[in-house]
């Protein structure tokens, strides 16, 4: 990390409109160790010179990963704070462009449900918002304000940016939608999972079947590492979900197309 790159985290943490945020600047940027993780397991899916979508960037920790890797990068992200950092570290990158809007099945607008305390998991699905109310670990966590955003479609990025070579789908309970807005086959792409939504995640592996993906495998929580460490069929995908217990929470299914690639 450059130290001008330091100092704008460090004047972002002293930022009253992005305060909220310090501890998830801390975590996603504090620590070169996650950093060379992070690099490390991207670099199966991405290499110098590709387009990279980030859908749902919270604080752009996978963007500098991306970055970091020699990728271009189009990053969405709603959340006013959020979109904030994002401009205040990565506006002057040429390579990075940041969309100020949600992701969704059809462009158009709708309500974000705002969790000011902890950011990272406000959501366009009140569906998830109803999912969390009630569920362990979930007592604490206050959706307190909806602002409308913007929707545009993957599609839509597509056409405007060109065809990633990956594309990273984290927008807490909304996934099936973003990948309703998806009509063509990607080389590869993940998509966040959480255990008080696993619908969602059936969804998603029945979209991306239909669009001819056709191997899974997932890492859980936070962690740079898969499972399996094979590609498995959506079936048996959505059976290894089924299976987790509620405690481990969330993580993140990679998937792949295998005729157009197949990272090991």
């Amino acid at each position: 990390m450059t130290d001008t790159f330091a100092g704008r985290i460090a004047a972002l943490k002293n930022d009253p409109a992005t305060a909220l945020l310090s501890r998830s600047l801390e975590v996603y940027y504090g620590d070169r160790a996650r950093d060379a993780r992070m690099d490390a397991f991207y670099s199966r899916f991405v290499a110098a010179g590709d387009l990279v979508f980030d859908i749902g960037s919270h604080v752009g920790d996978h963007i500098a990963c991306f970055r970091r890797l020699g990728a271009r990068v189009v990053a969405l992200e709603p959340q006013p704070s959020c979109l904030r950092v994002l401009r205040t570290l990565y506006a002057d990158d040429d390579q990075v462009t940041l969309v100020d809007a949600a992701c969704g099945a059809a462009p158009g607008t709708a309500r974000l449900h705002v969790n000011s305390a902890n950011p990272t998991v406000s959501t366009v699905s009140a569906g998830f918002v109803r999912a969390a109310e009630g569920a362990g670990g979930w007592a604490d966590e206050v959706w307190d304000t909806e602002i409308e955003v913007p929707v545009v479609t993957v599609d839509t990025l597509i056409d405007r940016y060109g065809v990633p070579t990956f594309a990273k789908i984290d927008v807490e309970g909304f996934e099936d939608q973003v990948l309703a807005g998806l009509s063509r086959t990607l080389p590869a792409l993940s998509f966040e999972f959480t255990t008080i939504a696993r619908p969602v995640a059936h969804r998603c592996l029945d979209r991306l079947t239909e669009l001819g993906v056709d191997g899974f495998d997932v890492a859980t929580g936070d962690d740079k590492s898969l499972v399996l460490q094979r590609w498995a069929t959506a079936r048996e995908m959505a059976a290894y979900l089924d299976a987790l217990p509620h405690e481990a929470n969330s993580g993140d299914v990679y998937c792949v197309s295998q005729g157009a690639s197949g990272p090991a």
